[in-house]
C-alpha cells in the first residue's frame, strides 16, 4: 500500500497569502515539516510512499514554499522569511514543537530555520541538500544544475528562462517512470526506473510550476545568492545525510554544510546518488525523526 495523492489543505498566512499543503502518515503522529526540493512541490514525499506507510508515529506535514504548487508568490521574499511561515503553519495545526526534514533544495530552508527557530524544532535533518553555491568545488560535476543556479544568480528571469524549459520537456501528465534527467548517476537512474517513484517524482516537478513559472525560479534565485545568515551560528544539532555520488548536489556541498554547521552529525554514502539515498536509506532517516 502508498499513500494515495493527497488534497491540498490551505492556511492563510498574517500577511494575507495562501499557503497549501499536504499530510501523510499517521495523522496522530510525531509532526515533521517537510520541505521539498527545486522544483518540486508538497507532493514530493509520495517518493517516498512506501516508507511513510511503514513509519509509524511520524505526521508529515509537506508545504509549497511561496509561488510553487499552490503557495501564492511573494514579491521579494528572502530565505530568511521561511521560519515565520513555518511557524504561522505549525500554529495554525496547534503544534508547540516539530520536526523538519529538508531535500535537496529544501536542505538551506532547514538550515536557516534552526538558526532562527530552534525553540520549536525537536530534530533538524537535511537530505541530498543544496549548499552554497560559492562552496569550492560545489558546483564540480553538477551538470545541468550549475547553468541552472548561475543563471538565477545574475537574474531570476534567467532562471525563470530554465523552469520554462524544463517544463516543457515535461509532459503535463505524469507518466510511469517519470524519465531520469541526463548525467545522474547509476544509483538514480536505477531509483527513478520503479514505475511509482518515477511517476511522484514528475508529478511533484509538474505541480511546482501549476500557478506559473516565476515562484520556482525565484526560489533557485534565493538558493543561488547569499542566504542571509551563516550556517556557522547555528546552535542546535542538525542531522545530514548525503550519497559521493550525487550530481545534483555534489558531494563537496554536502561536506561544506556538515563542516560548518558547529553541531552537524553527517553520514555519506559511497556510490549513492541525489535521490537514491533517500529511497534507500529513508528508514533509517525517519527513524532519526522521531
Amino acid at each position: 500500500m502508498t499513500n494515495p495523492t493527497p488534497q491540498p489543505s490551505f492556511i492563510r498566512l498574517p500577511d494575507g497569502r495562501q499557503l497549501a499543503y499536504a499530510e501523510y502518515g499517521d495523522p496522530q503522529g510525531k509532526p515533521v515539516i517537510y520541505f521539498h526540493g527545486n522544483p518540486s512541490s508538497r507532493l514530493e514525499p509520495l517518493m517516498f510512499g512506501s516508507h511513510l506507510d511503514q513509519a509509524a508515529g511520524l505526521r508529515v506535514i509537506a508545504a509549497d514554499r511561496p509561488g510553487m504548487g499552490r503557495s501564492d508568490f511573494q514579491p521579494g521574499r528572502k530565505l530568511t522569511g521561511w521560519p515565520a511561515d513555518v511557524c504561522a503553519l505549525a500554529d495554525s495545526l496547534h503544534l508547540d514543537r516539530f520536526a523538519v526534514l529538508g531535500i535537496s533544495a529544501g536542505g538551506p530552508y532547514v538550515s536557516v530555520c534552526a538558526r532562527m527557530i530552534p525553540e520549536r524544532l525537536t530534530v533538524a535533518g537535511i537530505l541530498s541538500g543544496v549548499g552554497p553555491m560559492n562552496t569550492p568545488g560545489g558546483t564540480k560535476g553538477m551538470g545541468m544544475g550549475r547553468y541552472y543556479f548561475r543563471g538565477a544568480a545574475i537574474h531570476p528571469w534567467l532562471a525563470e528562462l530554465f523552469v520554462r524549459m524544463m517544463r516543457s520537456s515535461m509532459s503535463g501528465t505524469p507518466r510511469s517512470g517519470g524519465g531520469a534527467p541526463p548525467g545522474m548517476p547509476p544509483a538514480d537512474i536505477e531509483a527513478l526506473a520503479q514505475p511509482e517513484l518515477g511517476k511522484a517524482f514528475l508529478a511533484s516537478a509538474v505541480e511546482a510550476w501549476s500557478c506559473g513559472a516565476r515562484g520556482t525560479a525565484w526560489d533557485a534565485t534565493l538558493l543561488a545568492r547569499p542566504w542571509g545568515f551563516n550556517l556557522t551560528d547555528i546552535q542546535m544539532p542538525v542531522y545530514l545525510w548525503h550519497g559521493e555520488a550525487d550530481t545534483n548536489a555534489p558531494v563537496a556541498m554536502g561536506r561544506f554544510v556538515a563542516q560548518s554547521i558547529p553541531d552537524c552529525r553527517a553520514k555519506f554514502y559511497p556510490n549513492e546518488g541525489h535521490i537514491s539515498v533517500g529511497v534507500r536509506y529513508m528508514d533509517e532517516i525517519l527513524s532519526v525523526l522521531k
